[in-house]
């Protein structure tokens, strides 16, 4: 696939972009958005920034938590969570956006259970910037040959065929994975 033409058609990408566009942002708004970056300071000060997404709940958090510690402890490198960054935003997508057009790389931590980060994974695949710096570590289930439906399997190939999905079954092997992030 040629490196500057969309994942997804033209029309989505149009549709998503006038939905944004038509939601006017107020002074008191801009200003709150503007506070919330400003805690994004280690993505300046560090050489690699790891915008981590997936699953809060109680358990998939802390294999999210065991990834940002794992990145957090390379040198020069920086990783959290959309919720690291405080503040209340009308538009998580717009959020989401933002943080991701100023970090290193995406990673997503794709599980199958509820919560899960799905429409950050669209949004992975719909520009070619975010989708070249975007990484899924998906957790493997031995009984389910489908675990996740037929819409992110796509996307999943997607990253397979240029080599950045990696399969964990177990937290260990997650940490394995996570060691195999650029």
């Amino acid at each position: 696939m040629p490196e500057d033409e969309p994942l997804v058609p033209e029309e989505v990408l149009t549709s998503a972009k006038d939905q944004l566009a038509d939601e006017e942002i107020s002074l008191a708004d801009n200003e709150e958005i503007l506070h919330a970056l400003s805690e994004l300071t280690p993505v300046y000060e560090n050489e690699r920034s790891y915008f981590v997404l997936g699953n809060y709940d109680r358990e998939p958090i802390r294999r999210l938590n065991l990834v940002i510690d794992r990145l957090n402890r390379r040198r020069d490198a920086y990783a959290f969570r959309m919720v690291d960054i405080r503040g209340e935003w009308d538009n998580s997508i717009q959020k989401f956006c933002l943080i991701a057009d100023i970090v290193t790389y995406l990673v997503g931590v794709a599980e199958k259970e509820p919560s899960d980060f799905l429409v950050e994974q669209g949004l992975f695949v719909g520009t070619t910037e975010f989708f070249a710096k975007s990484h899924v570590l998906k957790r493997v289930y031995k009984d389910e040959e489908h675990p996740f439906g037929w819409m992110q399997d796509g996307v999943f190939e997607l990253f397979e065929q240029q080599g950045r999905l990696y399969r964990w079954e177990t937290e260990e092997e997650l940490v394995d994975v996570t060691e195999e992030l650029p």
